[in-house]
């Protein structure tokens, strides 16, 4: 039930951030960790509901996303009062850790405007399954090859030393 309701509460927050952003042609968001990692997802969200506070040209074109990162959670601290949770280089990753994003997200939606249409909600429910891959399933997978790998190279030294060993 616990499950159930975590993933109704992504599901909301998810059709929340795709509402807000939907007017920013560079944003995608899909889920809650490759979609945030340049930066763009973040700036976004404040912009759509506080354009007054920056230039989203500005942010969107000249800054990396470490930059970028940074911008938007400076921003969140000094209008929103919302802490710095999070460094702008252990989002600016391929995979940021999606419970530290939902997170930050979710004190984004806390403070903002919170209105989620059913047609935001639907929007999320039709998205591609493999687009909110979670980073524990990728882990999940590089850890398999690694394993693999590690195994091999375990078999291929023990060879090595025992013909290194048998030889007069």
């Amino acid at each position: 039930m616990a499950g159930l309701q975590q993933t109704n509460s992504e599901m909301i927050l998810l059709s929340w951030v795709r509402q807000s952003t939907r007017n920013y042609p560079q944003v995608n968001v899909t889920n809650f960790t490759t979609s945030w990692s340049d930066g763009l997802a973040f700036n976004a969200l404040l912009h759509s509901h506080r354009p007054d506070l920056f230039d989203w040209n500005t942010v969107a074109s000249q800054q990396s996303p470490v930059q970028r990162l940074d911008h938007a959670f400076n921003m969140a601290r000094q209008h929103l009062g919302i802490e710095k949770l999070l460094d702008p280089e252990d989002v600016a990753t391929a995979y940021p850790d999606k419970k530290s994003i939902l997170m930050y997200v979710t004190s984004l939606f806390q403070v903002l405007p919170q209105q989620v249409t059913m047609e935001a909600i639907r929007e999320v429910e039709m998205l591609p399954r493999h687009s909110r891959v979670t980073r524990e399933e990728h882990i999940e997978v590089h850890e398999h090859h690694f394993s693999q790998e590690v195994s091999f190279t375990f078999l291929l030294s023990s060879c090595c030393s025992k013909m290194v060993v048998s030889l007069p």
